[in-house]
């Protein structure tokens, strides 16, 4: 697709993915330099307090997987480029996560297992995601969402990195798309940057079925 008013950069040609290979050593250095409960301070209250299934989709360091992993969870990590999978995978090789070679928005190998999740993570994941991309990967998250279960989202605002592909998203237009397969906000919540890069902030969003 050549680059137009629609589409500036072309980066609805590029891959969700793109300009994570080259970085991955980098970018899983400043994925691990901020914790756990730095980065999800936000929603730490909504996740299951007892071991339950989570999935962490866009796993990328494996940073979230294996805390929630420490916690006593079953952690699922779905990470579609690959070296930031076996990066992730090395550095975390102490905790039993279970790596899948998977990505929005249809997540063919998970729907495939026809397994369900209490906990479902896409943190600095959605922007990555066209509009029609966003709309089938809510009905993929949303097949996989267990009864009783929680969607988190950490939805990232602000200007894209050269040589990666991200587009405008927003609370309304999310809280939209999981309405229509059957899911309601629970939680909303805006923060600056963890990384204090500027003009980057973030919206936390958590889903429950209605």
């Amino acid at each position: 697709m050549n680059s137009d008013t629609t589409d500036p950069g072309g980066l609805l040609a590029m891959d969700s993915t793109a300009g994570y290979t080259d970085a991955a050593e980098a970018l899983v250095e400043q994925y691990e330099s901020v914790s756990f409960a730095e980065v999800h301070r936000e929603v730490l209250h909504l996740f299951p307090t007892r071991p339950a299934a989570v999935l962490d989709i866009g796993a990328g360091s494996g940073r979230d997987a294996a805390a929630l992993a420490a916690a006593g969870h079953r952690v699922t990590a779905a990470e579609p480029t690959a070296a930031m999978r076996e990066l992730g995978r090395a550095r975390h090789a102490h905790h039993p996560i279970d790596w899948v070679d998977d990505a929005l928005p249809e997540l063919p190998r998970l729907t495939a297992r026809g397994e369900r999740y209490e906990l479902i993570l896409l943190t600095a994941v959605w922007m990555h995601l066209d509009p029609d991309q966003r709309a089938a990967g809510m009905a993929a998250v949303a097949r996989l969402l267990a009864d009783g279960g929680r969607i988190v989202l950490a939805l990232r605002h602000g200007p894209v990195p050269p040589g990666r592909r991200m587009f405008p998203v927003d609370a309304p237009e999310t809280v939209a798309l999981a309405r229509a397969h059957g899911l309601a906000p629970l939680h909303l919540a805006h923060r600056e940057d963890p990384h204090a890069r500027a003009g980057v902030s973030w919206t936390y969003l958590a889903l429950h079925a209605e």
